[in-house]
């Protein structure tokens, strides 16, 4: 049960080569939309029966869901919404999908369902305020699905069974205010909670059936993780990731009636391992996964190492990922993936050993056109081992280069290797690029989040200004041409980048970022109430912190800015309130220091739609080509 806060919406070396010889032509200038615009086909899935498959369209640049029979050429459009993308949605049976949508940004997503022929659109949860989750879709159950909504009382999540074909919803269990999260067994049945107790600590509560009450097993502090997974097959025991009495997380089997460890299944010295994966259909674990520099695996079935080594035959040039299933696991989802492609999607037959790929996601961006992510590391100035990755443009002697500095949102989550739009358009523009994984990015160890704590500002920023010395060490960046450029938790590193170091950039480009730690804390969404305290131990509490906080607030250090800045900001986002953007450029603009403010009132924490972020990342290029770039991309 982890016990960390997010406020959104992550080894081994290779020799990098600075001074190698550059591809002698530059990368053509590509078009900005190709970068942003909607893929023509995506999120791809696969039917319970494994007689179609299903995906995500663009029409008129919304997201929509189509189906197709397996083997045929013809897809049938089953949604057609206008206003906003479609969020996510997944195969509730055979002959119907169910899908989730908010209204301009807000996150209170609503639930829809819909039959394979467009027919019977229902949406279940038409409430005003309310945010609807998705705890189990009961794979083995086809027409219902348990759900979680905060309509009775907006700070909590109540459980639903909810009937997906006649509507009809029955409350499993009245939240008394603390609980964050449910769990299901493999029957579908309401059996693990996590509570928030004493305002900072997380229990485990459990029961044996639905009829008993449930009761606490394990305590842990917001400095621990314990996050089950699922049930093992018999449902007597918990599979979990668990850092207890350890610094890394590790694979372990847990019994929820003594409370105990049973036996740890993997683990890695390295990094934490999070992701665990199984056959529904054999009963068996598959894999452990984790990420070094890249995703890892580690195979407990010799089916599944088998498996992939039959795709990697065709496809082991590419990262391989297996999505969807058909029930009865002879149809899979295949998915490839680099750092210089977002792949293509293909369907598998094994009954067949067939490989047929469906879609390329992005045909119109050419790899050899975009630009190596290579891990590197660096040291932070109190020894600590900071991992990240450089993006350097094709074709540009890597020396001397105007730099985008890119610090990840979170602040506990981390960068991927892996395709970034953002990343390549910049790189494309002749900027380097350099994301690292600061104290308090997951998957380097607790010892790593927990260093981070009350850190806003301090140490956690020094991690980022540490990276910007190296690449100037390593003769990478031109001094007087280096950019910050974050959203959420990186938008509030933009910020602090700009007011604690204020010669080291030359601008910076804030989205969607925090500018008030004490207003910030204030307006924070009704569900993360439980939270609040947790958050108070992590970030700094508004009283007992209050110096603490006004020393690391951007707003309150606008007299050390020296650069030009640009802020982004949705107007409906529900995490990172428009008023923190306000203050900020009010502040700003007060000085006379050069700001440029777009507000979007159509969207939230980030900006989903197709022509809103065209708008953004055109007006970002011109400003980064005013400040640092090239003179001819202002246009």
């Amino acid at each position: 049960m982890k016990t960390k806060l997010f406020l959104l919406v992550i080894f081994i070396m290779p020799a990098l080569c600075w001074n190698c010889k550059p591809k002698e032509v530059r990368a053509p200038i590509i078009p900005l939309e190709d970068f942003f615009k909607n893929p023509e086909k995506a999120a791809y899935q696969i039917s319970p029966d494994g007689k179609h498959f299903s995906y995500l369209a663009s029409v008129n640049a919304r997201m929509n869901v189509f189906i197709q029979e397996v083997g045929t050429d013809t897809a049938r459009q089953i949604t057609f919404e206008t206003d906003r993308d479609i969020a996510w949605y997944f195969w509730a049976s055979n002959t119907r999908i169910l899908y989730q949508k908010d209204i301009g940004g807000n996150e209170n997503f609503r639930l829809f369902g819909v039959n394979l022929d467009g027919s019977d659109l229902v949406c279940f949860t038409p409430f005003e305020g309310v945010r609807t989750q998705v705890i189990d879709d009961l794979p083995d159950i086809d027409d219902e699905v348990i759900i979680q909504m905060n309509k009775r009382n907006p700070e909590v999540f109540d459980p639903y069974r909810l009937n997906i074909l006649t509507g009809e919803m029955k409350m499993l269990a009245e939240n008394p205010g603390n609980i964050v999260g449910w769990m299901t067994d493999h029957a579908g049945k309401l059996r693990v909670a996590f509570a928030i107790t004493d305002g900072v600590n997380t229990t485990l509560l459990y029961r044996n059936t639905e009829d008993e009450k449930f009761q606490p097993v394990l305590t842990t502090t917001y400095k621990d993780n314990f996050s089950p997974h699922f049930f093992t097959f018999n449902n007597k025991y918990l599979y979990a990731s668990s850092d207890l009495g350890r610094d890394k997380q590790e694979i372990i089997i847990f019994d929820p009636v003594s409370a105990s460890e049973i036996d740890t299944l993997y683990k890695n010295d390295e990094v934490d391992v999070t992701g665990l994966s199984y056959s529904r259909k054999r009963k068996v674990l598959t894999e452990a996964i984790y990420v070094t520099d890249k995703r890892q695996h580690y195979f407990f079935d010799d089916e599944t190492k088998a498996f992939y080594e039959r795709l990697a035959k065709d496809l082991g040039q590419y990262e391989i990922a297996i999505g969807a299933s058909s029930k009865e696991e002879d149809v899979f989802i295949i998915r490839t993936y680099s750092d210089r492609t977002r792949g293509a999607y293909y369907l598998y037959s094994k009954t067949n050993d067939t490989l047929q790929k469906i879609h390329d996601i992005s045909p119109w961006l050419k790899e050899d056109n975009m630009a190596v992510m290579k891990p590197v590391q660096y040291a932070s100035r109190d020894s600590l081992t900071i991992h990240g990755y450089l993006t350097l443009p094709v074709g540009i002697k890597p020396a001397n280069l105007p730099v985008v500095i890119h610090p990840h949102g979170g602040p506990w989550a981390r960068d991927f290797w892996g395709f970034n739009p953002e990343v390549q358009f910049l790189a494309n523009r002749g900027y380097a690029v350099l994301q690292m994984n600061f104290r308090g990015s997951t998957g380097y160890g607790k010892n790593f989040v927990n260093i981070s704590y009350k850190q806003w500002g301090r140490t956690m920023q020094d991690d980022i200004t540490d990276g910007v010395k190296w690449l100037i060490e390593q003769g990478i960046a031109d001094t007087n041409k280096i950019a910050i450029y974050g959203g959420s938790y990186g938008g509030y590193a933009t910020l602090a980048g700009l007011t604690i170091t204020p010669d080291l950039y030359a601008c910076g480009v804030d989205y969607v970022g925090v500018a008030n730690m004490f207003t910030f804390m204030n307006t924070i969404p009704p569900y993360w109430e439980p939270m609040r305290q947790m958050f108070y131990e992590m970030v700094g509490d508004p009283v007992k912190d209050s110096l603490l906080l006004a020393e690391v607030s951007p707003v309150f250090l606008v007299d050390n800015i020296k650069a030009p800045l640009f802020v982004a900001q949705g107007a409906n986002d529900p995490r990172v309130n428009k008023n923190e953007s306000d203050q900020m450029v009010e502040a700003l603009k007060k000085r006379g220091i050069t700001v440029e403010y777009m507000v979007k009132d159509n969207e939230g924490h980030g900006f989903r739609n197709e022509e809103n972020r065209f708008d953004f990342y055109r007006a970002m290029e011109r400003f980064l080509a005013t400040h640092i770039g090239d003179s001819t991309l202002k246009k």
